[in-house]
């Protein structure tokens, strides 16, 4: 759940997540729409899937493999999180780089070329760090340290250089130019897309839902449709915006309200687990159809 997402943000997903699948025997047990449905709003939906698929392939091995190949070979475990898990779970003598241990690195070793091109040369310089006598004796005590000196002293701004247990062995810091490093590369315009979603709704304000693919974006996740799912009396209520990691997404929300919605999955409005950027589509369908039923919309006006 961290990955690419704050403790904050995280923390009361974790504790539904845990509440709800106490072993990952619990886990490996439960329908992939279930733990889809839990994980609504925390975004980055594969790793949901991938979690649920590493716990079956656990529960078939009949426990976690102990050595990092093994790990590696989990579904949705990349070298980062192979790492993590061997050194801190199994004291495996490996480094996960992170965001903090590349900074950290890049300083030591006054490693210049921008990011992300320099993303090989400040892993491999990181992962030297591990001849220190004290990450061989415990190398999860090690990469935890890491992770804490890149959060509270080796920090991306004003350093605290003064009182970081490697100040006479950082290059950079010797150079003058700590503070500066990892140097960023410029980042790319983010694109943007549109798109529409159908809020299509019945007296009692259960929401008609999809499940889409498992391949792609919000994989697996319930969704509004994209066309209109029937004939009705489609009004246009707004546009939501919302940002994904590679690209921003406009949709026009259009809402209708049958008296009976047709054949196919349907959820209580209020309640349906969907991923944050239909919440907000259905919100705005919700809006619109408390405020202004009965009512003809301008193309200028929005409830969104």
């Amino acid at each position: 759940m961290l990955q690419q997402t704050q403790v904050a943000t995280v923390i009361p997903y974790y504790d539904k997540f845990l509440a709800a699948y106490p072993s990952i025997y619990d886990l490996a047990a439960a329908p992939v729409e279930e733990v889809l449905g839990l994980w609504a709003g925390l975004g980055y939906y594969a790793r949901g899937r991938n979690l649920h698929a590493c716990a079956q392939a656990v529960r078939r091995l009949g426990g976690f493999p102990k050595d990092y190949a093994g790990l590696l070979a989990l579904p949705g475990i990349g070298p980062y999180t192979a790492a993590a898990i061997g050194a801190i779970a199994f004291g495996l003598p490996v480094l996960a780089v992170d965001g903090n241990i590349e900074r950290v690195a890049a300083r030591i070793f006054a490693i210049t070329e921008p990011i992300p091109a320099a993303k090989p040369a400040i892993a491999k310089a990181a992962k030297g760090l591990m001849d220190d006598p004290a990450a061989g004796a415990a190398p999860g005590d090690f990469t935890q340290a890491l992770f804490d000196l890149g959060a509270s002293i080796c920090t991306p701004r004003n350093p605290a250089c003064g009182i970081c247990p490697w100040l006479g062995s950082c290059r950079a810091q010797a150079k003058g130019i700590a503070a500066s490093l990892p140097v960023r590369g410029q980042k790319a315009a983010r694109p943007s897309r549109a798109g529409a979603a159908y809020v299509l709704l019945d007296k009692a304000e259960r929401v008609w839902l999809l499940r889409r693919p498992d391949k792609g974006l919000l994989g697996g996740m319930l969704a509004l449709p994209e066309r209109p799912p029937v004939a009705a009396n489609w009004r246009h209520v707004g546009n939501i915006a919302h940002v994904f990691t590679h690209f921003s997404l406009t949709l026009e929300v259009h809402v209708a309200q049958v008296a009976v919605l047709p054949e196919g999955l349907s959820e209580p409005a209020e309640r349906a687990p969907l991923p944050s950027v239909m919440r907000k589509a259905l919100n705005c369908g919700l809006a619109g159809i408390r405020r202004l039923d009965g009512e003809v919309l301008a193309e200028k006006d929005s409830l969104c």
